[in-house]
């Protein structure tokens, strides 16, 4: 699948999924990291129960816009937010599935998975530290590897990104210099690079760009047939991207003892980690204003929970465990309508 098809599949999500065969409407935006699976996810579900799905992939910092503004039924972020957040804004927050996010590449002679980085020397590449493809610290990290001396341009979000708050979340663990010059947010002051719109922008420019290096969800990589690297982690192993060192990256994740099950699982320690990886959330009101269509969107995740897992792990996805699932759903019951009642009381397979 050539990279066109994906991001011409992201602008058209709205159309595709847009026409109900119930009066409730399941209308959803955010987060462009989980776009594929909930496509996927989208599809099957439409065919089974004759229910589709409206999300708009515009980013993390818009789909919580969104949501806020009680413009959709849910919205989709990568960068959970604190529990004093949700409290405010009378939100519940649940992870729906996870993933790793991979430095992809645009550079002749290398194959995927061929070029080797580290968190630190990744993190001079973002600052403009290290500006040549065959500098002395790429170098050291690939010997027999032939690399030029071709510039390397930096291709990174210009939008309100989760995939940005793990990446720079990531970069502010392994470089006190990233930590003190940028930070981490969902939207960052870059010291370098060309700004693209979503995972599927990101994925375009390296695509189209010579020398380039981004920043992309593994499943963009993937189906777009772009070149990724591998990272050495905390533990000074080199590991690539694939599901059993994302699934070893959340082994150890203490769900429940953060507010809205809010973990990050950047650079966790394990000989199997992948450095970069990462849950997407989903975000509900408490009370919405239409209580039907917030119950059809949480008879959707419970589908996507029971009968989802092939369909994410096709495309590297890790689905939720079931232990989480399980607390996901008693919180459920938060969400209620006019009279107080939970518009889903129980759930089940």
């Amino acid at each position: 699948m050539k990279f066109q098809s994906l991001i011409a599949a992201a602008s058209i999500a709205a159309v595709g999924f847009a026409t109900l065969s119930f009066a409730a409407e399941i209308s959803g935006a955010g987060a462009s990291f989980p776009y594929p699976v909930y496509a996927k996810w989208a599809e099957a579900y439409r065919k089974d129960a004759g229910v589709s799905l409206n999300y708009q992939s515009i980013g993390s910092g818009g789909g919580i816009k969104q949501i806020k503004a009680r413009t959709v039924t849910f919205g989709a972020s990568d960068a959970p937010l604190k529990g004093e957040e949700l409290e405010k804004d009378g939100l519940i927050q649940f992870p729906m599935v996870m993933g790793g996010i991979v430095p992809v590449l645009n550079l002749e002679g290398v194959q995927p998975g061929q070029l080797v980085l580290d968190g630190p020397t990744l993190a001079k590449i973002f600052l403009g530290d290290i500006k040549t493809w065959d500098d002395a610290a790429i170098k050291a990290l690939n010997a027999g590897v032939t690399l030029p001396s071709t510039a390397i341009a930096v291709v990174r979000r210009s939008d309100g990104s989760g995939t940005t708050f793990n990446f720079t979340d990531y970069l502010s663990k392994v470089s006190p210099d990233w930590k003190s010059k940028v930070g981490s947010a969902t939207a960052v002051e870059w010291p370098v690079g060309l700004g693209a719109k979503g995972n599927e922008g990101v994925a375009a420019n390296v695509a189209q760009t010579k020398g380039s290096i981004g920043y992309v969800e593994y499943a963009y990589a993937k189906q777009n047939k772009l070149t990724h690297a591998k990272m050495k982690n905390k533990d000074g192993k080199v590991v690539g991207p694939e599901t059993k060192t994302f699934q070893a990256a959340a082994a150890n994740a203490d769900w429940s003892s953060v507010p809205g099950f809010g973990v990050i699982l950047t650079d966790e320690p394990g000989a199997d980690s992948w450095p970069i990886t990462a849950a997407t959330f989903i975000l509900m009101h408490k009370k919405p204003q239409d209580p039907a269509s917030a119950a059809e969107a949480l008879k959707f995740f419970n589908w996507a929970y029971a009968r989802g897992a092939t369909l994410a792990d096709d495309l590297d996805y890790i689905p939720m465990p079931e232990k989480v699932v399980g607390l996901v759903k008693k919180e459920w019951v938060q969400v209620v309508d006019a009279n107080g009642k939970p518009v889903m009381p129980s759930a089940s397979n």
